[in-house]
């Protein structure tokens, strides 16, 4: 067997290759951007690419490309049930929809008229996203009709830029407080305000249609489950200060005391019924204090899960110890990634099994 990785900063793939290198599997490093990455797999059986929502070039062809290799017989990663939803929160909720997953009601359309009919008789704040984009940037909260409707008409006429400058410039300058980041990340910050990424001129606004969430009120955090295979780790975000958001807050809590098992519980169930290796899940609660999904995602910023104690496995039982996710994928994949998974009938929100 014969592994090839494509190397990109801030990616999984640093510890994947010292993975391969500590274990002696054979691995081989590729360029998935070259016209020719079809013959440099030719001798692999797995192809693995953390490829990033930001990364205007990743956004371009990433998933089809995955998805043409997995078609051949080859495994990869993300496969098509991981990544196929990756930075489309319409894609989401039409997919948790379907199975029934507890997820925060979301509306979407696709017709201007439509969505200033349905603005003048739901109830406010809403919460206003772009289907694309991460840390919160393109989340904003709608307090008024008249907000809304600001935004519908936009949406459907110049669009938004799925880069967010001044939400990005806020969130360097804060954590440039923090000692988090240097003031030439800032002024770079300050730079794009006027000219804008790579990304957000490739990619293009996002219009055509809008989405909106329900808006969960007093929530002072949310929990991330990942879910890797068998195995299950979290966190607790808090939300930022003078604001509704908590991903992309940087204030985290890691003890397992902080952690509802009931999203960890929930998070595996969705896992398996979807047939996903690796899934992030992001959680807030109701006035009934129960778990609702705001949205999923493939990827995750390693550096804020360095200070995990411990993970649970699928029968929710906690192991107090260090690991290394990006491994749990590889040796996954190596292993055990067969597709078998035995249905799940159970309810989404049945309490964990001790």
């Amino acid at each position: 067997m014969k592994i090839a990785i494509h190397p990109s900063e801030l990616s999984f793939s640093k510890k994947w290759i010292a993975y391969c290198q500590t274990n002696n599997i054979d691995y081989k490093i590729v360029d998935c951007y070259a016209s020719d990455i079809i013959s440099q797999i030719s001798d692999c059986d797995i192809v693995m690419w953390h490829h990033h929502h930001a990364y205007a070039k990743d956004k371009l062809f990433a998933k089809q490309l995955l998805f043409a290799l997995e078609q051949s017989g080859k495994k990869v990663f993300p496969d098509f049930n991981t990544g196929w939803h990756f930075d489309d929160k319409v894609g989401q909720k039409y997919l948790l929809e379907t199975i029934g997953a507890p997820l925060v009601p979301t509306y979407v359309f696709y017709s201007k008229k439509q969505a200033l009919e349905w603005a003048e008789t739901t109830t406010y704040p809403k919460v206003f996203k772009l289907r694309a984009g991460a840390g919160s940037y393109n989340v904003s909260l709608v307090r008024s009709k008249k907000a809304a409707r600001r935004l519908i008409k936009r949406s459907f006429g110049r669009g938004f830029s799925p880069y967010s400058k001044w939400n990005n410039l806020k969130d360097k300058y804060m954590n440039f407080r923090k000692g988090k980041v240097s003031f030439f990340d800032v002024l770079k910050s300050m730079g794009r305000v006027v000219y804008s990424t790579r990304f957000a001129r490739v990619h293009g606004n996002e219009k055509g249609y809008v989405y909106f969430q329900d808006f969960v009120p007093d929530n002072s955090f949310d929990i991330r489950v990942v879910v890797i295979g068998d195995k299950a780790f979290a966190i607790k975000r808090m939300v930022r200060r003078n604001d509704f958001r908590a991903s992309g807050s940087g204030n985290i809590i890691y003890a397992k005391e902080q952690i509802d098992e009931r999203c960890v519980s929930i998070s595996f169930k969705i896992s398996q019924k979807l047939k996903t290796l690796c899934l992030a899940y992001d959680y807030v609660f109701d006035s009934e204090n129960k778990p609702l999904l705001t949205e999923i995602n493939y990827g995750f910023d390693r550096r804020g899960y360095l200070d995990c104690p411990g993970y649970w496995n699928s029968s929710i039982k906690w192991h107090e110890r260090k690991f290394i996710p990006e491994e749990w994928i590889i040796d996954h994949l190596i292993k055990n990634f067969t597709h078998e998974f035995i249905p799940v009938k159970d309810s989404f929100l049945a309490p964990p099994v001790v």
